[in-house]
């Protein structure tokens, strides 16, 4: 198997401190950046699955900057460099702990709730009669509290509000921003050959400003259908076909792990392995009509600490 870079504890000039997340680690530094590298660690279900997925984090990192540049225009963002494929360097926000999902289609979460015969999902009341993967007549903002471990939870705007997670003129700035960023994100991906289905973003404050922060319309915060074939399909009542994280969640369902308490992470073969691995690497391609260049440094640590050095200095 090709080397993935699993995790490292890198100490770069000026760091002042480190937060290790499900995929990224941050790293604060005393002049007010953050070092953000992507690592090929993948998670579902809010659990990291033991093995790494060769080139996850380069292109998480390159789908993330291609996105914020091309969106740099409606929402200001975090993102002032890429030294390397697998890092972002960046402005240092104050995170506002309400993730921003939005969805056009009714699909995983959304779809696995309405099976079960509810139709309010975060205050927001689902159409009757829908099937599995119909479009929403408009999209749907559903957000979630952020947790520092375990599941997001579900919220309502109403409740985020009332209960002071975020202003309410806050709140509504990035209502709005969630929803020119989906129409900028659909847009860009029917031009592919694509449907966005849904996807999350989330943001921060700097100078009272409301920042658009982390990674945007990857693989791992996404869903996206191909185009071609999606209404018949939808008519025939069949699955559809779908570049995005998806495919690895039913993996795990069909092996018997939802991430619920008692059950065992299976531990993914590695024909399974690599191809996750090209999944991910097809979506970059597909959606941004680049070739995707793989680095070819086995040395993936020594690698991001050169590059990241010689970006750093004066």
């Amino acid at each position: 198997m090709i080397k993935a870079l699993k995790s490292h504890e890198f100490n770069f000039k000026g760091q002042t401190s480190v937060y290790h997340g499900k995929v990224r680690d941050v790293y604060s530094l005393s002049d007010g950046r953050l070092i953000m590298v992507a690592s090929d660690r993948i998670s579902a279900f809010d659990h990291i699955l033991p093995r790494p997925i060769p080139f996850k984090g380069q292109v998480l990192n390159q789908v993330a900057t291609y996105f914020l540049k091309a969106t740099a225009d409606l929402v200001p963002n975090w993102l002032l460099a890429t030294p390397d494929a697998n890092v972002s360097v960046g402005i240092a926000c104050e995170p506002i702990r309400v993730e921003m999902v939005i969805r056009g289609y009714l699909a995983g979460h959304a779809a696995r709730m309405y099976k079960t015969g509810n139709r309010l999902l975060c205050g927001v009341l689902m159409p009757e009669g829908m099937n599995e993967n119909d479009p929403f007549p408009e999209p749907i903002i559903t957000p979630a509290v952020k947790a520092d471990e375990g599941h997001d939870e579900d919220i309502s705007r109403e409740d985020i509000i009332s209960n002071g997670h975020v202003p309410e003129h806050i709140y509504l700035q990035m209502e709005a921003y969630t929803r020119a960023l989906f129409a900028r994100g659909t847009q860009m991906a029917k031009e592919r050959g694509l449907i966005l289905v849904d996807t999350k973003y989330e943001f921060g404050l700097k100078d009272g400003q409301v920042i658009l922060i982390d990674e945007i319309h990857t693989p791992d915060s996404s869903r996206y259908f191909y185009l071609e074939g999606y209404e018949e399909r939808q008519r025939n009542g069949e699955t559809q076909k779908q570049l995005s994280k998806e495919f690895v969640r039913q993996w795990l369902i069909e092996e018997g792990f939802q991430g619920l308490e008692g059950q065992q992470m299976p531990e993914m073969p590695d024909e399974f392995v690599t191809l996750v691995s090209q999944r991910y690497i097809e979506l970059y391609e597909r959606i941004t009509g680049l070739d995707f260049v793989r680095e070819t440094e086995t040395d993936i640590i020594t690698r991001i600490e050169n590059r990241v050095s010689t970006y750093l200095l004066p």
